[in-house]
């Protein structure tokens, strides 16, 4: 799809962005005309690792993946972004100019963009979005720092009530007493997440299932009946 101007969006981007709720209507619509709006379908690349970057994606609807390629091969999801969460926004801060991930398509994707011209104009303009910038990428640089953690330990059990807590704290909707999440990952993805083979992820979500902590609708959907004892599994 070509790009188009995000301003005739029906949804403009900037209105559920965090970085930007401070400003005006004037200052949001003037914003709106910078930004070019674009889907992509299902597993389509936004973003291929070594790429050169030099823009701010906004995820106006779906679910992103941010992923890096290990030295054996194997994918390892770092991010998992949806409607409102953004990336690239180091390339605004740094000269690199190579992106250190890739970024798919999770499902059919309307992505709002902004240039490192256009974003640096607008800091200048609206410094407390600088702020505001360095803000989340300090919450995504402790979330990666407790990833690697996680994956440090050898317990996958261990490993994998940390992802089903953190997807319930993303995506988890509360239902009847239960925590349920729409999966924005395929079970071979969620293994990948934590570094284990699809087979193990299956044996471990049974494991979990049979304590009653969880509980498995088809491929996509989980109820988190117990999340008490998962969070203990991670103390």
């Amino acid at each position: 799809m070509p790009e188009v101007s995000c301003q005739y969006a029906a949804e403009p981007c900037t209105r559920k962005v965090p970085i930007f709720a401070s400003l005006s209507d004037p200052d949001l619509s003037r914003i709106s005309s910078m930004i070019k709006h674009r889907k992509f379908a299902k597993g389509e690349p936004l973003v291929m690792e070594e790429q050169p970057i030099d823009t701010l994606y906004i995820i106006q609807h779906g679910h992103v993946k941010l992923s890096k390629m290990t030295p054996e091969g194997k994918e390892q999801i770092l991010h998992i972004l949806t409607s409102g969460d953004f990336f690239g926004e180091l390339s605004i801060f740094s000269s690199e100019e190579r992106s250190n991930f890739s970024a798919y398509a999770l499902k059919d994707t309307r992505i709002c963009m902004l240039t490192k011209a256009d974003m640096e104009r607008i800091i200048l303009e609206n410094p407390d979005i600088a702020f505001r910038l360095l803000q989340i990428v300090s919450k995504r640089l402790a979330h990666t720092e407790n990833l690697a953690q996680s994956l440090a330990t050898k317990d996958p059990e261990i490993r994998i009530a940390y992802m089903i807590l953190e997807l319930s704290d993303k995506y988890g909707k509360t239902q009847d007493g239960h925590i349920h999440i729409d999966l924005p990952l395929s079970r071979e993805e969620l293994a990948n997440y934590v570094g284990v083979t699809r087979e193990t992820i299956s044996r471990k979500f049974a494991v979990f299932e049979g304590l009653n902590l969880i509980e498995l609708i088809g491929n996509k959907v989980m109820l988190v009946k117990n999340r008490t004892a998962l969070e203990q599994y991670i103390d």
